[in-house]
């Protein structure tokens, strides 16, 4: 039997074929007017999808490089930070502050949970010598989503910065950073901007640039004054990624076309349809509440989700993600998540049930898939 490869994971995610077609492309140099035409018309489009007039920096990483790059340029060493940890990606803030000599105070949540603004202003009142707030919009590791506008009413009233962790969340669910006073905004490339990992993405507020000119932890390939300097020159300070540049402006033209709006509400859609699927299982979701860009579900009882996750890999060819340590096993994550659609839930739910019963668990075959089929139908336009 021939097995299709089915992408459906919270990163990377499936890649439009005119994103990838533009790979094979020659290389162009990075120091023309040819190249700057086209780094400027990304940089655009990032400044779009931010929704910020602030500068968007392209750097040749992952999105853990841009929070690297966002702890460097604004803080010092010794600093006090307050970092909400929730997750996988929420003690990775922790971690890199802890390796430049800050000092960390963690809220410090179950995963799957989130945190009120009123638990943020309550640690800005008992620390006020806190610098920066760190978060995350959507929490990888779990799919669950960030209260950032009311952070940002909170924070914007403080000395501290309010940083973000978009990675995941940027382009799938709302989160203007001008409107929402969101001081560091960072993504990537491989989730919901439809292009390969290997780009990182990051912009400053004017509030966070003068936190900038006074920062003295070492920086050298991730230094935003040099990153600034070469955007007034239409270019960056170090050889770029040409090719995924290129890649990124073609799925910005995508994007830009069907438009943020209508982006945010098809990434709804698929989540309530896979949301739908799961619970007609009776699947427990993890995140309370449940964002739009992956859906977490809970193993049910006397299923092993090591062996899970390792049958939809290898039988079924279905690449969902499972949960990250400490709780390897414990759940599964479906993405719905940049270029997918209403299909790619149908195939995930579908693997999923066949998995299960594999496995030993009892459902009616069918019954999460026609459950996600009523929502899609109801909104196939």
């Amino acid at each position: 039997m021939i097995k299709k490869y089915y992408l459906l994971s919270p990163g990377p995610t499936p890649i439009p074929e005119e994103v990838l077609r533009e790979a094979a492309k020659p290389i162009i140099h990075h120091r023309t007017p040819e190249f700057s035409r086209n780094f400027m018309d990304t940089v655009e489009g990032l400044k779009y999808v931010f929704q910020t007039e602030q500068d968007v920096y392209i750097l040749a990483s992952s999105g853990t490089g841009a929070m690297e790059a966002a702890v460097v340029n604004i803080l010092s060493h010794g600093d006090r930070v307050l970092s909400i940890n929730a997750g996988k990606f929420g003690a990775r803030w922790s971690h890199i502050c802890r390796a430049y000599g800050i000092h960390v105070k963690e809220i410090l949540l179950r995963w799957g949970e989130t945190c009120s603004k009123e638990k943020v202003k309550k640690e800005l009142g008992t620390h006020p010598d806190v610098k920066a707030v760190l978060t995350t919009l959507s929490e990888t590791s779990t799919g669950a989503v960030f209260d950032i506008e009311g952070f940002g009413e909170i924070v914007a009233k403080t000395d501290a910065l309010l940083v973000v962790d978009g990675i995941s969340g940027i382009g799938a669910t709302p989160c203007p950073m001008d409107d929402w006073n969101v001081d560091v905004m960072i993504s990537g490339s491989q989730k919901s901007f439809m292009t390969p990992p290997g780009l990182a993405y990051i912009a400053f507020s004017t509030k966070a640039w003068t936190m900038i000119q006074n920062s003295s932890l070492p920086k050298f390939y991730f230094d935003a004054v040099a990153a600034m300097k070469a955007m007034e020159k239409k270019t960056s300070p170090w050889t770029p990624a040409t090719s995924l540049i290129l890649q990124q402006r073609k799925a910005l033209e995508r994007i830009r076309k069907l438009t943020l709006e209508k982006l945010f509400e098809h990434h709804k859609i698929l989540g309530d349809a896979t949301r739908a699927g799961i619970q007609a299982l009776g699947l427990e979701l993890l995140a309370k509440p449940p964002g739009n860009i992956l859906t977490a579900a809970k193993i049910p009882d006397g299923i092993d989700g090591v062996i899970l996750i390792r049958l939809m890999h290898e039988k079924y060819r279905a690449y969902i993600a499972g949960a990250q340590a400490p709780h390897k096993g414990e759940f599964f994550r479906i993405a719905h998540l940049g270029y997918m659609g209403g299909f790619d839930i149908i195939t995930a739910l579908s693997a999923v049930e066949m998995t299960l019963s594999e496995l030993g668990y009892d459902l009616e075959a069918g019954t999460s898939v026609s459950a996600a089929q009523n929502i899609l139908k109801e909104n196939w336009t």
